[in-house]
């Protein structure tokens, strides 16, 4: 009974914090791309990214002419934050081009730490910013200190994961990834994140 009253005094999550958690599912689905990698190859996860890419995007500008494609524009529409509504959503073209640029550009493991940084850093920096973002840092276009403290320790994490430990390397790495995170660069940060941090993890690997 105390069980059932308490489920009745939930409130319902926010739709910008809901659609935003929806967004942040399925951006971190990216985080596949190393797996396919050594597995696939990289030619062939290229080839599956960017038939990825084409596809979204027929789909998306086939929504922009008020046509409906399954599945496709369904998740985009659920996805889509309010300023995105009526207009083409590059997000996740951005991010199969982030993803593609940190596997060509880069070798393993900088190449993987790079598209780790670009699907757990920002989508940790992204909800942790709407959950608990009260202070903003000045000339990020309202980026929070929480969603860059979540960027470090998401990427951090991964990174030490990754290199069994090596504590001071994965630190610089999400310090890295937080301080690209946090410029205001808008749906560019899926292009500069894997990019930045691949370079980072590079020279410092």
């Amino acid at each position: 009974m105390e069980r059932t009253a308490l489920v009745k005094n939930q409130k319902p999550l926010p739709d910008e914090l809901r659609t935003e958690l929806i967004r942040k599912s399925v951006h971190i689905l990216i985080a596949a791309v190393p797996s396919m990698t050594a597995f696939f190859g990289t030619a062939v996860t290229l080839g599956i990214l960017a038939t990825g890419i084409l596809l979204y995007t027929t789909a998306e500008a086939l929504r922009q002419c008020g046509r409906f494609v399954p599945i496709i524009t369904h998740i985009t529409q659920v996805s889509s934050r309010s300023r995105e509504v009526d207009h083409f959503v590059l997000g996740p073209v951005t991010l199969g081009i982030g993803a593609m640029l940190a596997i060509m550009l880069y070798p393993h493991p900088a190449a993987s730490i790079a598209v780790y940084a670009l699907a757990f850093g920002d989508s940790a920096a992204s909800v942790a910013g709407k959950f608990l973002g009260t202070l903003t840092i000045p000339l990020t276009g309202g980026k929070t200190l929480a969603g860059s403290l979540a960027c470090t320790v998401a990427v951090a994490l991964t990174v030490a994961v990754m290199l069994q430990g090596r504590v001071f390397t994965a630190l610089t790495l999400g310090v890295a990834a937080a301080l690209l995170e946090a410029l205001p660069t808008r749906d560019a940060d899926n292009l500069l994140l894997p990019v930045g941090v691949g370079l980072a993890a590079t020279l410092i690997l």
